[in-house]
């Protein structure tokens, strides 16, 4: 088939996918509420009898085949992506792209945990103050109602003491999560295959064309859907971190409410922006908090560091509930707000060396993310700044 029909047809499964995401709100819930946990399992259970027994212990890693190279192919490619389909001025992240929000804050730390969570941030409760960015999937900058049905969250924990494994903030702790469970891609080498098929237009012939991820695909699709608000959705970090020396944890951040927002228009066509509108309706009128749940391995095979579409939650031990993201109510939803977004950068290598990041997709983004910030806020002459929470906009905080 020849690259002008490959992307005929692409383009037309990709305009199904968008008619269905404005008829998915009125039979999905029902539907996830009927399969979605027994087909996850199904779906786990096929991916975890793929994968080798490596032989690993606990928190251990073990680098795959030719990673330098695969993180340059990666960068290559996104780095492409930026500068073909944005200006200068103009240029966004080549993932978690879209800006739905950037708002205060507050994570606090609970009082009695257990022994064997009680390392790095959580060695003892405090409350430190926040900036929370929520965001879309990437690389493009679609309509809500287009976009894959993923959302992200980036938490920039501010006034945290002690060395920083990045040097270019000094009191800083990031989280970074997705709406989905488990990551897009297994690895480096399947991100690398991702990144690849983005730059020739055909990202959905990754996860279904010849040679593709299938497995992935379906627990995409399990987890992706039409979303009511960032609020309303939990998030998932996919890869893991240490908790203390020996010790390996992913974190999930759960809404404590279980509110739904009304999604306007469908099955016609919402605003283009409704995701941010309907954040800006709940914060103008209410609090939100969110619980910080740590899962920690226990594992290393049913758990594995370095394969990113094992789910860990549900697969061992009962999480913890460690802190609770507390967003008090607030305007945030003004240019000079969302241009701040533009200035942050979120990456999980701000961190204490107690929460370093593991596993090759992890031991990816620390390069990764780093050039990628560096092009846009290069792109955008917006250089980089360590925010400590005293940023203040042109718009009042709700009382």
């Amino acid at each position: 088939m020849t690259m002008s029909a490959l992307k005929v047809l692409h383009d037309l499964l990709v305009g199904a996918m968008h008619v269905e995401r404005r008829v998915d709100p009125f039979f999905r819930p029902v539907v996830d509420a009927l399969t979605r946990q027994p087909l996850t399992r199904l779906v786990q259970a096929l991916i975890r009898a793929r994968l080798p027994d490596d032989g690993l212990a606990l928190a251990q890693e073990k680098p795959i085949a030719g990673e330098d190279a695969l993180v340059a192919s990666i960068i290559a490619d996104m780095s492409t992506y930026l500068r073909t389909h944005y200006s200068a001025g103009h240029a966004q992240r080549g993932g978690n792209t879209k800006t739905h929000g950037v708002v205060r804050g507050e994570l606090v730390i609970h009082d009695g945990l257990p022994a064997h969570v009680r390392h790095g941030l959580f060695a003892q409760p405090a409350r430190y103050p926040a900036w929370v960015r929520f965001g879309g999937p990437g690389p493009a900058l679609p309509p809500d109602i287009e976009d894959v049905g993923v959302l992200s969250i980036g938490v920039k924990v501010m006034g945290v003491p002690g060395p920083k494994l990045l040097d270019d903030e000094r009191l800083t702790q990031d989280f970074t999560a997705i709406s989905t469970p488990v990551f897009t891609t297994p690895d480096l080498i399947a991100n690398a295959k991702l990144q690849a098929a983005i730059g020739r237009g055909l990202p959905l012939f990754y996860f279904i064309g010849p040679g593709g991820h299938l497995l992935d695909a379906l627990m995409q699709g399990l987890w992706s859907r039409t979303q009511t608000s960032p609020l309303e959705t939990p998030y998932w970090s996919c890869v893991p971190y240490l908790l203390g020396e020996g010790q390996a944890m992913q974190y999930a951040f759960r809404p404590v409410a279980a509110t739904r927002s009304r999604i306007p228009g469908l099955p016609g066509r919402p605003p283009d922006n409704y995701l941010r509108e309907a954040m800006a309706r709940t914060l103008t009128q209410d609090a939100v908090r969110f619980e910080m749940l740590l899962q920690v391995q226990t594992d290393p095979r049913r758990m594995p560091i370095e394969h990113a579409s094992v789910r860990w939650f549900d697969s061992g031990g009962t999480p913890v509930v460690a802190a609770t993201l507390e967003l008090p109510r607030q305007c945030f939803d003004t240019e000079a707000q969302l241009a701040f977004a533009s200035r942050l950068s979120i990456n999980p290598w701000h961190c204490l060396p107690a929460h370093r990041p593991l596993g090759n997709q992890n031991r990816g983004r620390l390069k990764i993310y780093q050039s990628l910030s560096q092009l846009r806020q290069q792109m955008n002459a917006t250089p980089h700044v360590e925010p400590d929470g005293s940023e203040r906009f042109d718009s009042p905080i709700a009382p």
